[in-house]
C-alpha cells in the first residue's frame, strides 16, 4: 500500500539509488534526496549522490551491501526509520538498484505501515538490467531470447528448506539473470546443468556495472567458474547464463572509450564538482573528486560593508560585468541577503558576461544580458580590449562583482578608459584541506593519468601540494586546461596543458581530451584545440 504525505508529519521516501553510475539516479529520486532530513544509505549506493542532499540532511551509512554483512542489522535500520519520521523528519531511505527487486524495501514499508507512518517509493534501475546493457549483452533478442528470469543466488537462510529451483529455471527461460550469485556461482552452474541446460551455453559475469572500473568474463556455463576467478571478479557481479551472451562480441559499448577506466583528476570546488564528474563517467574515465578550491561568499563586517555599500546604490551603476559564472551566483546571493530583488529586476544598467555559461546563469536569475563576450580570447588584456569596444565606457558607472584573489586587469583598464568603476569581493577563493601525501603518492603510482584544472587558483594550490617526484610523475600524465588564464597558469608552475577546448566548458574539455587520446597524440605534444582563453 502506498501512502502520500499528510500535512507536516514525516515520512519515508524508498528510493532506488540505480547500478552504480550515480548519472543513472531517476529524475524523482534525485528530488526526493533534495527533500530529504535524514537519508540512510547503503554501501551499494554512490556516495556521489549525497551531494545533492540540502546541507542540514543526517547522513547514516548503514553498511548493507550485496549478502555481506550490515552494520546494522534490518530490525535496526526499521525501528531507526520509524524514529525520524516520527520526529516528523523526511527520510530518504538510498538502497542500490531498485529498492523493491533484492533490497527488503517491503519489510522497511511494512515497518512504517505498523507504526501509522506515510511512505512512498521511487524505482530504481536494477543492476539486474543495466549491468548487461552496459556489457552489451541483451536479455531478450528475437533471435536467442524471449523471455528472462531474476533470481537471487543468496537465498535466505530461513527458507533453505524450500530453495531455489535451479534445476527447473534453466530450462524454463531463455536466459537467466543472477544477482548475488558470485560466492555459490560454481554450485549454482552446476545444479543449472543437472536441471537439463547443455554445459555449453554462453554464460557472462558482469562487475561493477555501469561504472567506470567494470569489468566483463564471458564462457559457457562449465567454465564460467574458472574465468572469473582467474580473471579476478567479485561482488558486486551480475551473471547471465544464455545465447544472448554471445552479443557482447559485436554489441560491446562502455569500454570502447578511450579514456575507460583511466582515472581523472578532478579539483574544482565542491558545489562545482559535479558536472566534471558526471562529464567523464559519460566517457568511462574514473573521476577522483578532490576539490583544491572552495568559494564561500565574503562575510567578514569588512567585506560585508563594501558589498552592502554598493549594493545600496545598485539602481546608480550604468554597466555590470560579470567575468564568471560564480561572480553571478554570488552577486545574487548578497543581493538576496539585502532583499533587494525588486531593485535588481527594476535594473537600467548594462549587463555584460564574459562566456555563454555566465550569460546563462545570469538569465537563469532573471537578468537581462546586453552582451555575451566569447570565453577568452588570447591573454586578459585582448578581453580588456573587447569590453572596451563592447561598452564604451568613459564617464560611465561600472560594477565589477569579483572573488577576493581576482586580478585587476579588467578593473584598471577600465578606469583608464574613463570609467568610475567599483570592483568589489562578493566572494571568497578558499584552500580546502587535502591529503596531500595520499594525492602525491596516487600521481607517482600513475592512479590519476589525467588531470583537469578549471583556474589559475585550482592550478597554483595544486602546484604547493607537490614535491619533486610526485611533479616529475605530472609530466607522464595528460594535463587539461579549461581555458587560457588556466594554461596560462600550468605553464608558470612548469606543467603545460596538452588540451585546452575550443570554448572553456567542462563538458568540451573532456570531449578534447577523448579526441586526443583516441588520435594517439603523445603526453607532451599540445592538441591542436584553436586555444582561447578563459577569463
Amino acid at each position: 500500500m502506498s501512502r502520500r504525505r499528510s500535512g507536516e508529519e514525516g515520512r519515508l521516501i524508498l528510493v532506488g539509488a540505480g547500478p552504480g553510475d550515480p548519472d543513472l539516479i531517476t529524475v524523482r529520486g534525485a528530488a526526493a534526496l533534495g527533500s530529504a532530513d535524514v537519508v540512510l544509505y547503503d554501501e551499494l549506493a554512490s556516495e556521489e549522490l549525497l551531494s545533492l542532499l540540502p546541507a542540514h540532511a543526517e547522513r547514516i551509512n548503514v553498511g548493507k551491501r550485496g549478502h555481506d554483512p550490515p552494520t546494522r542489522s534490518q530490525d535496526d535500520i526499521n525501528r531507526l526509520i520509524v524514529k525520524e519520521a516520527r520526529a516528523g523528519k523526511t527520510v530518504v531511505r538510498l538502497k542500490g538498484g531498485d529498492p523493491f527487486i533484492f533490497g527488503r524495501g517491503a519489510e522497511e514499508a511494512s515497518a512504517c505501515v505498523a507504526a501509522g507512518l506515510p511512505y512512498e517509493v521511487v524505482p530504481g534501475l536494477t543492476s539486474a538490467l543495466a549491468a548487461p546493457a552496459y556489457a552489451g549483452i541483451p536479455l531478450t533478442d528475437r533471435r536467442h531470447s524471449a523471455s528472462f528470469a531474476v533470481v537471487t543466488g543468496h537465498n535466505d537462510p530461513g527458507r533453505a528448506a524450500e530453495g531455489i529451483r535451479w534445476r527447473a529455471l534453466g530450462s524454463a527461460v531463455d536466459t537467466l539473470v543472477i544477482l548475488m550469485g558470485m560466492r555459490n556461482l560454481r554450485s549454482l552452474l552446476a545444479e543449472i546443468v543437472e536441471g537439463g541446460t547443455d554445459s555449453g551455453t554462453p554464460a557472462a559475469a558482469v562487475m561493477n556495472g555501469t561504472r567506470p572500473e567494470q569489468k566483463v568474463q564471458v564462457a559457457t556455463v562449465a567454465t564460467l567458474a574458472d574465468a572469473v576467478e582467474a580473471a579476478g571478479l567479485k561482488a558486486p557481479s551480475v551473471v547471465v547464463v544464455g545465447k544472448v551472451a554471445v552479443l557482447r562480441e559485436t554489441l560491446s559499448w562502455w569500454e570502447s572509450s578511450p579514456l575507460f577506466g583511466m582515472g581523472a583528476l578532478v579539483s574544482r570546488a565542491p558545489h562545482q564538482a559535479g558536472e566534471l564528474a558526471s562529464a567523464l563517467r559519460a566517457v568511462g574515465a574514473v573521476p577522483s573528486i578532490r576539490p583544491l578550491i572552495d568559494l564561500v561568499p565574503c562575510e567578514a563586517p569588512a567585506e560585508l560593508a563594501a558589498v552592502d555599500e554598493c549594493l545600496a546604490r545598485l539602481d546608480s551603476y550604468e554597466d555590470l560585468v560579470f567575468s564568471s559564472s560564480n561572480a553571478v551566483r554570488f552577486f545574487i546571493h548578497h543581493v538576496d541577503r539585502n532583499g533587494l530583488r525588486g531593485v535588481l529586476e527594476g535594473l537600467s544598467a548594462r549587463v555584460l558576461c564574459i562566456g555563454s555559461a555566465t550569460s546563462r546563469v545570469a538569465m537563469d536569475e532573471g537578468m537581462p544580458v546586453h552582451f555575451v563576450l566569447p570565453g577568452g580570447r588570447g591573454d586578459a588584456e585582448s578581453m580588456l580590449a573587447e569590453i572596451l569596444r563592447s561598452l564604451a565606457p568613459a564617464g560611465r558607472r561600472v560594477l565589477i562583482p569579483q572573488s577576493d584573489i581576482a586580478r585587476s586587469v579588467l578593473s584598471r583598464g577600465l578606469a583608464d578608459a574613463g570609467a568610475h568603476v567599483d570592483a568589489v569581493a562578493f566572494y571568497r577563493n578558499l584552500r580546502p584541506e587535502v591529503d596531500a601525501d595520499m594525492l602525491r603518492a596516487d600521481l607517482v603510482a600513475g592512479n590519476l593519468p589525467l588531470l583537469f584544472f578549471t583556474s589559475p587558483s585550482v592550478v597554483r594550490h595544486f602546484s604547493d601540494l607537490l614535491d619533486a617526484e610526485s611533479r616529475n610523475a605530472c609530466e607522464r600524465c595528460i594535463v587539461a586546461a579549461v581555458g587560457g588564464t588556466t594554461a596560462e597558469a600550468l605553464v608558470e608552475i612548469g606543467i603545460p596543458a596538452q588540451v585546452v577546448p575550443r570554448r572553456p566548458d567542462v563538458r568540451e574539455m573532456v570531449g578534447a581530451v577523448e579526441a586526443y587520446v583516441a588520435q594517439g597524440f603523445a603526453v607532451g605534444s599540445l592538441f591542436d584545440s584553436d586555444k582561447k582563453e578563459e577569463p
